[in-house]
């Protein structure tokens, strides 16, 4: 099993994440993360989960510009994401001057949206507008999917040298614009055909990808199933070596976004933020607060036992040094000292602590225990508790507490093998 799994399916794992497309979408999205967290920020402000203090902030005529600071920033990741994908992909072809393509990905990103929407009271149109709806979750797979087209088509064009060149001694900023003129009038056509094709059939290319592309993607990621694949997936390419949390995360983190901000659009429109108003369960607050939560694995519990109960002296001077890190989500040294890599022993707990953690989470929402995630996001260093109550209120916070609990008994009877081996090897090797 090990040897397949080294020779043959870990290779074609590795090719394919380390192929130029994924590195860019998944380097890309790391342009969104600052303004997720930024967002969320005031997001938070506007949605302090302390009632009195939240409706002091609203009395105070405060949640209007705290939600406005939110819709410049954590709304319009979609913006974020198209401009990061496209320099990203141009990087990784070795063209220095990455700016150009990622302005031009944004006109593209502009140009498939229809600049017309219906004011709701009246019915009637509006022109000459951006519409928001499609500049966060709901754009994201376009925003993917541009990123990478008009990546591959700029490089292309730069790499064969099609572009118009200046002479030396025109400043760099003018020669650069210049550069991306020819391949920039190219991809704004190409664009704009893809616009006309669907306006013919009076859709917009944004409305066919969510119907047909992310609307089931979304769906499949928010079922049970979708946890279980996340509860299992990360820990297993862990277990390998292999980072799972970038590999799955840079793969689901759009689609889980997505979710986050249609629970935020579902409480924007004044409805209730539930399962019958198309709420969704599985966000990205559900797989960083309480599936990877201390680490992947969920190891906290493993580095309580080293730290309080093992009797080995190696394991309790790892867990002395792991307590700190993985109260802030770093759970690198337990993994690999452990080690977890490549040890069938730990393999079991390792899956199953973010698994049930995930379950628990799941059935909790679904039956209304726990509310949805509204949308709140904060830094992935947050230490456990503390992050279940920002971004979901004290029935998180309360849950939260019992998963990590749950995971020390999770651990336990595997941590206590685990310690027996190594106390024995200390002895052998004092006697020695």
């Amino acid at each position: 099993m090990n040897d397949f799994i080294n020779r043959t399916l870990i290779p074609k794992i590795m090719k394919f994440v380390s192929t130029k497309p994924m590195v860019a979408f998944r380097n890309g999205m790391l342009y969104t993360m600052p303004f997720s967290i930024i967002g969320s920020v005031f997001l938070l402000l506007a949605n302090i989960p302390i009632p009195s203090v939240a409706k002091a902030v609203e009395n105070a005529g405060l949640s209007t510009y705290f939600n406005q600071a939110f819709g410049a920033t954590f709304a319009v990741m979609a913006f974020f994401a198209t401009i990061g994908i496209t320099m990203s992909y141009v990087k990784e072809q070795g063209i220095e001057d990455t700016l150009p393509a990622g302005m031009i990905s944004f006109a593209s990103f502009l140009l498939l949206m229809s600049s017309e929407v219906v004011e709701t009271k009246s019915g009637h149109f509006v022109g000459n507008v951006i519409n928001k709806d499609w500049t966060g979750g709901k754009g994201m797979i376009v925003a993917i999917i541009v990123g990478l087209f008009v990546g591959i088509v700029y490089s292309w064009f730069i790499k064969h040298d099609i572009r118009i060149k200046l002479p030396d001694g025109v400043p760099p900023n003018v020669a650069s614009s210049f550069t991306a003129l020819i391949p920039g009038f190219i991809i704004t056509v190409l664009t704009l055909v893809v616009y006309i094709i669907f306006d013919q059939f009076h859709t917009t290319f944004f409305d066919w990808i969510y119907k047909v592309l992310q609307t089931p993607l979304q769906g499949m990621t928010t079922t049970l199933p979708g946890v279980i694949l996340l509860g299992v997936l990360i820990p297993l390419f862990w277990f390998f070596g292999i980072h799972g949390s970038t590999i799955v995360g840079g793969i689901m983190g759009p689609l889980l976004t997505a979710n986050s901000l249609d629970n935020k659009a579902i409480l924007d429109s004044g409805k209730a933020l539930t399962l019958a108003n198309g709420g969704k369960i599985v966000t990205q607050q559900f797989l960083d607060q309480y599936m990877t939560v201390t680490g992947a694995g969920m190891t906290i519990g493993l580095v309580v036992f080293m730290t309080f109960f093992a009797k080995s002296q190696q394991y309790k001077e790892l867990g002395k040094l792991s307590i700190i890190p993985g109260l802030f989500n770093i759970n690198e040294p337990v993994i690999f000292a452990t080690p977890i890599v490549m040890n069938p022993i730990m393999l079991l707990p390792f899956i199953l602590a973010p698994l049930c953690s995930g379950l628990l989470l799941y059935f909790s929402i679904y039956t209304g225990i726990v509310p949805m995630f509204a949308g709140v996001v904060v830094p992935w260093t947050t230490p456990p508790i503390i992050s279940g109550f920002l971004t979901n209120g004290w029935q998180a916070a309360i849950l939260q507490a019992i998963c990590l609990t749950m995971t020390f008994f999770i651990y336990l009877p595997f941590a206590k093998k685990m310690d027996q081996l190594t106390v024995a090897q200390e002895k052998e090797i004092s006697a020695q």
